[in-house]
């Protein structure tokens, strides 16, 4: 973990102590979709990486690890045994399977278009550099608090839960976890905006998120969530 804390922590921080066990099926259906181009731009990245680094042993393995891998196969209607994707494709085929309305749908796209829009404007180094505070564990502590939400009665939900376990599980070890692959690249307070878009995109698919003063989370903790 990073040992000071930073602008870009704060924000993690506050999507964290979001409304996750208030929000309803519905909206936790949006906050997948919007997941999903966040995966997108995260696979982008570490692609980046790759390039900018090509020598890079540790950034080859995270390419492995997040951009074709079969950690997350099988998973039904989703990926077959042993099938290698990335995380992207992963999210694109779980939104097939949900039963979101065509509005909110669209509403999300929009809001997703404009999301990866604001990120493909960042400069190369900047985005690179965010890998270590996504996976060193900024998306732990995001994911985390998404487990939260209450009402995950629905296939794709199911498959997105899976997702979201999946990917704290592969970050979670502190050697030889993906946040140990790619630590060497500091995050620093360069990395704000991207953070930044990420919680609004959040807060924008599911508006229950930020509504009303800032409560504190009754729901289940993630060590109960995860066991579950």
């Amino acid at each position: 973990m990073h040992s000071s804390t930073t602008s870009y922590q704060q924000i993690v921080d506050e999507i964290c102590h979001l409304r996750w066990s208030e929000i309803n099926r519905d909206e936790l259906l949006a906050v997948s979709q919007a997941t999903y181009y966040f995966s997108v731009q995260f696979c982008e990245t570490v692609e980046m990486a790759c390039r900018l680094h090509p020598l890079d042993p540790l950034l080859a393995e995270l390419r492995e690890g997040q951009c074709n891998s079969d950690d997350l196969s099988p998973y039904p209607g989703v990926a077959q045994p042993s099938e290698k994707l990335n995380l992207g494709e992963f999210m694109r085929r779980v939104l097939a399977m949900s039963s979101l309305d065509r509005s909110t749908r669209a509403r999300i796209e929009r809001l997703g278009a404009a999301y990866l829009a604001e990120v493909r404007r960042t400069g190369v180094e900047t985005r690179v550099r965010s890998l270590s505070s996504y996976e060193d564990g900024g998306l732990e502590k995001v994911f985390s608090a998404v487990l939260r939400a209450r009402d995950w009665n629905e296939p794709s939900l199911a498959a997105f839960r899976h997702f979201l376990v999946g990917h704290i599980d592969l970050d979670t070890d502190p050697d030889m976890g993906h946040g140990a692959l790619c630590r060497h690249l500091v995050a620093d307070d360069r990395i704000v905006p991207l953070w930044r878009a990420f919680r609004d995109l959040l807060k924008q698919a599911a508006p229950t998120l930020a509504a009303g003063p800032v409560m504190q989370d009754h729901g289940p903790d993630t060590a109960s969530v995860l066991s579950s």
